[in-house]
């Protein structure tokens, strides 16, 4: 098999002769897994954990699917996919770490709106329900790589972080790279699901925001008036 065969069942599967970045994402990511083997799908997956915008939902099927092809296994592509998943988390717990909670005290009281307790509040949060918050973040879009940051801020215990992130990690990438495996060129129909449970939560995230706005402005215009 070619480097070139695999890429193009993909874009078959797409249905779709243009290469819109995800075909040529998925490109990618099958042409580095072909070139470095189960490894590529580690890094693959490592990136999308440091730039959330990719989507592991492309990446850890197109992992299955090359494995399904016989370039190797799918115990490789399930024990790389989640070694690169702590290595990204990783990442981001550091810098996490590094900011610490007296950074962003500090840089909370120079942003509108903000004030430093809240950056108090989220750390108690984490601190109670951390743990949960670590296992099940990893299987929740964009939450997979965000909750990282928090986990660093609070100090969660570097092993603890990594068990939860690595047990998280597992579960979500067994079921996107086993789908990538049964289901071979037809892998992108886990793709509607996934936009779905996707959707919402960036719904719920926008809803939060606007909450929190609503309330912060309220809060300050009442002050100015109490003035």
């Amino acid at each position: 098999m070619t480097v070139m065969t695999l890429p193009a069942a993909v874009y078959a599967a797409a249905g779709s002769q243009d290469q819109s970045w995800l075909t040529s994402l998925a490109d990618w990511t099958v042409s580095l897994m072909e070139v470095i083997g189960p490894v590529g799908a580690g890094v693959a997956i490592a990136l999308e954990n440091l730039f959330p915008p990719l989507p592991s939902e492309v990446v850890l099927p197109m992992a299955g699917l090359t494995a399904s092809r016989g370039s190797f296994t799918l115990a490789e592509a399930l024990i790389w996919t989640t070694v690169g998943s702590i290595v990204g988390a990783y990442v981001l717990y550091g810098l996490g770490r590094w900011l610490g909670a007296e950074r962003l005290r500090a840089i909370a009281a120079k942003v509108p709106l903000l004030h430093p307790e809240d950056v108090d509040r989220t750390v108690a949060w984490f601190e109670r329900h951390g743990g949960k918050a670590v296992f099940f973040g990893r299987m929740i879009p964009i939450f997979r790589s965000l909750i990282s940051i928090p986990a660093g801020v609070a100090k969660m215990s570097p092993l603890r972080f990594g068990l939860l992130t690595g047990a998280g990690s597992l579960i979500w990438n067994t079921i996107f790279v086993l789908a990538g495996y049964l289901l071979g060129e037809n892998w992108h129909v886990i793709e509607q699901y996934a936009d779905i449970l996707q959707y919402i939560v960036i719904a719920a995230v926008a809803i939060g925001v606007a909450w929190f706005l609503y309330t912060r402005v309220r809060a300050l215009l009442a002050s100015r008036r109490d003035a």
